[in-house]
């Protein structure tokens, strides 16, 4: 019986996002509100002047005290700079179960794995350094290094040249939905993340393939 995740492909390269499957998200919505709590701040405002730039954090075009400068720092503050950008950083925590997995399973897995992902430049690196992606990683398509972002699919596309495939030859793994159907559109084999036992169950299944 044909195996349905890997039919008719010559997989050579594994596409991952990292927040919401790795790790949580950097900065998302629940941590705005957590720091709205902590700080005392407006949670619409904030959120309002967040949703207006942060897309341009994301692909580099600012860093992450600029973009303080607009959405916290724009008018005093009974608090330090250096103590809300620590309680971010604090925000990033790993998810059960998947990266420790991810890392012990890529060491003879036979694949390339790539990281695909929407991240500002200060909180990428901190994540990549503090949750040792390197060890799951063997490079990183970040939107903050490659000035473009998710859904564009121009970030897929470099990322299938960086990595000298063609979409047949690759999979990709995101928690949103959107994301996986503008890797689809691509021709790639993208799944939507729901859980550790399903993700799991699509890479053994494809590990198992690979080595025939």
């Amino acid at each position: 019986m044909d195996n349905p995740y890997v039919k008719n492909t010559d997989i050579r390269i594994l596409f991952f996002d990292v927040g919401g499957i790795l790790l949580t998200n950097g900065w998302g919505h629940e941590s705005r509100k957590l720091a709205a709590e902590k700080f005392g701040l407006d949670y619409e405002e904030v959120n309002a002047l967040h949703n207006f730039i942060f897309n341009v954090y994301e692909i580099g075009k600012i860093t992450l005290d600029e973009y303080l400068d607009t959405v916290i720092f724009n008018h005093p503050r009974e608090f330090l700079r250096e103590d809300f950008k620590e309680f971010i950083y604090s925000q990033s925590q790993e998810l059960p179960e998947m990266l420790a997995w991810l890392k012990e399973w890529k060491r003879d897995c036979g694949f390339r794995v790539i990281s695909v992902n929407n991240e500002g430049k200060e909180l990428n690196d901190y994540r990549v350094e503090k949750f040792k992606l390197h060890e799951c990683f063997d490079a990183f398509i970040s939107s903050c290094e490659v000035k473009m972002r998710k859904p564009d699919p121009g970030i897929f596309q470099l990322a299938m040249g960086i990595a000298q495939a063609v979409p047949s030859q690759c999979v990709y793994f995101d928690d949103r939905i959107m994301f996986v159907q503008v890797a689809q559109r691509l021709g790639i084999k993208a799944f939507q993340h729901t859980s550790f036992e399903s993700t799991k169950k699509i890479l053994e299944a494809l590990k198992v393939e690979n080595k025939k």
